[in-house]
Order: structure tokens, then sequence, then C-alpha cells
């Protein structure tokens, strides 16, 4: 069982260790016959009325011990039922067992129980939502690594905040993650943008050339040359052709990185790692990766070329490594790069790419098996592309033509928070339709500022609250109404929602867990005054409401947004 230090997870592992007891158990009493206990889980219903917890033990053992789910859940609550008179230790807050649909075993716990979670809250203070699912493991996250040739766009926009939320929850989740971004500056893509340059640089010096059909028109180039003309002249004409292209290249690469380190930054991500794609050319590790491979057997040759022979990892044809002019391809770049990261000492390395790379994806994944690694710890999140309306009416986006929203410009127009939030409200699977007009909303409607206004109305509360009425023991039984109870189930869920966002590398599950967390906390606000004349009630209340808007802000936090205390 994972999360076992969590408030909810140490209920959870210990009805877990029950059933796998009675299973145990019953095999030796001769009722059940099987040779091992297939996994089972054990979670909260969805349904409040179906107990505390359930667990689907006896249909997945079904199969193994040739039996019906609901004959073998009627041998477990039997069993359960005698380690609950008997005092076990794992059955210590079991109140009733029972069996519900195809078989479930469902669960609750004695009264109490959820006052005995809020004062395990409270003990743990800021650390609460923090646990230990991810037991160390080191974890590169690559995201964004757009081409340095153009501004970043709302694909580019998604990538930073689903990649820099993951990191973040799976540094909460206790693996220690970190932020790369892959500068693309070798290839033809820099080969085009040198050519674009050039291009543009001689006519501004009145020696006019056709541009090329295939170079880059992003608006910012004209101005970018427009300040060098002016500030170095035509020292560039005297120089050869090719080294004149690689200077504008160089210069115009420096200026464009530094445009996205500080458009990211206004986002809210800073990387730990900035790498050089030509650094790998230049330290001769794509040529020791095509060396290795051929060396090994798994490069063919054909047409003057040298192709890795992906059919041996179940693709359906080879793939260029180098091409007839000898020059290597992104491919083999690509590779050099994910063999340098797991000699870096990562245990996983995961990749945000869009959705039109679909195809790479196991082609990646070979490459890294061939080279002698496990392709499981290449992962790879794929992201659909993100549709931008105002309006009512979408705005059309082409990056090849330079008529597009940048992030900077997004950013400007909605505030960080607004998208980033819904960026990452969404699986990265899904398409998203960002309608900027409710990003700007102050209403219940915009899910953003429904989480953030939560926060703020406590916060409130708190500033209202009689002096030093904080202080003193807390009685966390006294927390009974349904509100309460309510309120206190879904907070105390927070650490395991952050564990399973950091496990499934599923970012928007926390998303949906603040605005759950908010939608919950207006509800007891409802039907709970906390500034009551009952002390004792109003402190364990205000205690309660003061860990829900810890929970909201360090989620928030998470997912790169703030959370204020007045709006």
């Amino acid at each position: 069982m994972l999360e076992q230090n969590t408030v909810l997870g140490q209920r959870k592992a210990a009805i877990w260790r029950l059933i796998e007891s009675c299973l145990n158990k019953n095999r030796q009493e001769g009722k059940l016959n099987f040779e091992e206990i297939a996994d089972f889980v054990v979670e909260q219903p969805r349904e409040e009325a179906h107990g505390d917890f359930a667990c689907n033990a006896a249909m997945v053992m079904a199969k193994a011990c040739r039996r019906a789910p609901r004959d073998i859940a009627a041998l477990l609550k039997a069993s359960i039922e005698e380690a609950c008179a008997a005092g076990e230790a794992d059955a210590a807050e079991i109140e009733e067992a029972s069996i519900a649909g195809p078989g479930f075993l469902n669960f609750r716990l004695k009264p109490g129980w959820l006052g005995k979670c809020m004062a395990e809250i409270l003990a743990q203070g800021d650390a609460f939502g923090r646990s230990d699912a991810g037991q160390g493991q080191k974890i590169q996250v690559e995201f964004v690594s757009a081409n340095p040739t153009g501004e970043l766009h709302m694909g580019n926009a998604r990538g930073a905040a689903i990649g820099d939320s993951l990191v973040n929850i799976l540094n909460a989740a206790g693996f220690r993650a970190e932020r790369e971004f892959y500068i693309n500056d070798a290839g033809n893509q820099i080969e085009k943008f040198g050519l674009s340059l050039d291009a543009l640089y001689q006519t501004r010096l009145g020696h006019p050339v056709p541009f090329p059909e295939d170079g880059y028109h992003g608006e910012d180039l004209p101005r970018l040359i427009d300040d060098l003309a002016e500030r170095e002249g035509d020292i560039y004409l005297k120089l050869p052709e090719q080294e004149r292209r690689r200077l504008l290249a160089d210069y115009a690469l420096s200026l464009k990185i530094t445009d996205i380190r500080n458009a990211l930054a206004n986002f809210g991500v800073e990387y730990d790692v900035w790498f050089s794609e030509r650094s790998l050319h230049e330290s001769g590790a794509v040529q020791g990766i095509i060396d290795k491979l051929e060396g090994e057997g798994w490069l063919l040759q054909q047409d003057g070329a040298l192709w890795l022979d992906c059919r041996r990892f179940g693709e359906e044809k080879p793939e260029v490594l180098v091409r007839n002019n000898g020059v290597p391809t992104y491919y083999a770049a690509d590779i050099a790069y994910h063999d340098n990261k797991f000699r870096r000492g990562f245990d996983t390395v995961i990749d945000i790419w869009g959705a039109d790379h679909h195809g790479h994806v196991a082609r990646m994944q070979g490459a890294m098996e061939a080279l002698g690694y496990d392709r499981k710890r290449l992962e790879v999140i794929l992201m659909q592309f993100v549709r931008l309306y105002q309006g009512g009416q979408l705005l059309k986006m082409s990056k090849r033509t330079g008529q597009y929203v940048t992030l900077n410009e997004l950013v400007e127009e909605v505030g960080r928070d607004a998208a980033r939030f819904f960026f990452v409200m969404r699986s990265a699977d899904s398409l998203i339709d960002f309608d900027m007009d409710l990003a700007k909303k102050q209403s219940a409607d915009n899910p953003v500022y429904y989480v953030q206004y939560a926060h703020a109305r406590i916060c409130s509360i708190l500033a209202a609250a009689p002096a030093g009425a904080l202080e003193g023991p807390v009685d966390c039984a006294l927390l009974q109404q349904e509100g309460e109870e309510k309120l206190i189930r879904k907070l105390a869920a927070f650490p395991d929602e952050v564990a399973t966002a950091a496990l499934s590398r599923e970012p928007h599950r926390l998303a949906m867990y603040v605005m759950d967390l908010a939608a919950q906390f207006h509800n007891f606000y409802g039907q709970c005054h906390c500034l009551v004349e009952d002390k004792d009630l109003m402190r364990a209340r205000l205690h309660l409401i003061q860990a829900v808007a810890g929970a909201i802000r360090r989620g928030l936090a998470m997912l790169g947004v703030s959370a204020p205390e007045k709006m």
C-alpha cells in the first residue's frame, strides 16, 4: 500500500492488511483455495451512503478462487467481524462491514473517526499535504523545449503549466523532480533561421534578396534585425556567407532564449537546467550513440544513409539516423539526449510533447531499449491542443505566419493565475477551449476565482475572530455536524490526492480537488457559523477552516497559482 503515512492512507492500509489477513486465514482453514492474492484496492466510495471505505478484493479474487465474488465477500465479512470482536489492531476503528453490489466490501468506521483525522491534520501543520509516496525517486521532467525561432504560444503555455505543476506535485509527494528545457540550437531549423535572418539583414541594408520559401516569418525578427543594423551597420556583409549566417543565428538565438526565459519566468516557471542540443554534437555524444548502435548491430545501410532498425522493437519500418550527406538527423540527437538524461542518474524521465508527436513515442522508447534501458523509464505525456476564444469567436493561430497570441500577451490579458489554472484543470489528453472572457470574470462561474474566493473568505473570517480565539486546546470531537464532517472528509483526502496526482502524472486531479474542497467549504459556510458564542466550538471550527485554507493555499501553490487573502 502507498501513502501509508497520510491521514486516510493509514486507515486504508489498516483495512488492506486486515483483508489480506482474512484471505490468508480462509485459505488456511480450507474455505478458499488460491495461490496468490490478486491486487486489490481500498478507496473512499464516491457515495457516502456506501460507507467510509470500500474494497474490491472479493471481485478480483473470484477467478483465482473459482468462487462467486459475493461468496468470497461473505467469508471475508465473517472473518472481519471476528477480528473486530477480538480487538485486532487493524480492525480497531471499524464499526461495520457490509456487502454491496457484485461483491464490494463496504466499511463504516466508528463515530468520531473524522474528529481523530482532524486532530492528526492539525498536528501536521504546514506539512499536511506532503507524503513519501515517491520514496525519493529521482525524476526529470522536460517540457516546452520550443524552437527558439519565435515567441511562445498557447501550446507552449499549456506545456509549461502542466510541466511546472507536475514537478511541484512530484516533489510534494516525496519524489526528487527537476525541470529541464532542451534548447533546439542545432539542425535544419537553425540553418533556416540563419537564412531568414540573412535575407532580412541584407534587405535592410539595401541589398534585397529573396526571402526563403520555408523561412521564419515571426513579426519580431525584422525588429531584431533593425536593432542589429542600427547598432552594427554593414560589418556582417563583409564576412563569408556561411560565417555571416552563423553569427546572425547565434546573435538572434541568444536574444530569443533570453526572451523565452523571461516569458516563462513571468508565467511562474523557473527551470533547473537549460540543456543545449548543440552541446551534444560538439561533445561527440551524437556520434558516440551512432557508433554504439552500429557496433551492436542496430543500424542498417541503405541509399548511402544509416537507419536504426526500429522493426526489432516493434515498429513498422527503420528510421534514418544519419542522412546520405553524413549529417545526423534530429532523431539521432534526441536519442543521444535521452541517453544523457539516464546517465545523469534519473530513475524516470518524463517528456511532455504535443499530441502531433504521438508517432515518435514508441520510436524513442524503443531506442532506449536498444541502448539497454528499460523503456518504461521513459514516460511521455501527450498534450492536446488549445483553442482560444474571445467574445465567442475562435482566435486563429499560426506560428509560421506570426499570427498567434503569445504567452506574454495571454498573461497580460487574463493574468498568470487564470492562465495557469485553466491550462491544468483538464487532463493533458483533452482538447482545451480557453475562454478568455471567462478567465477574467470575477464570479463563481470562473473556476480559479471560485477557489481563490474560498481562501479569501476564510481569511476574512479568521481576521474577524476575537483576539485569542485560536489559542488553547482544540476539541475536534465537537465537529459532528454533517457540514463539518463532509468538510473534514474532503480535507483529509488532500495528501492522498497529491500523491495520486504525482503517481498518475495528472496535475488536473489536484485542480479538480481544490475546486471540490472550495465547494465543500462554501457548503459548510452556509450551514455552520464559525463565530459562535460557544468558545470551544468556535475554536474547533476556526481551526478546521484554517486547515482548509492551508490546503487550498498549498494546492494552488503546486499549480503555480496564488491564494489572495482579500478579493
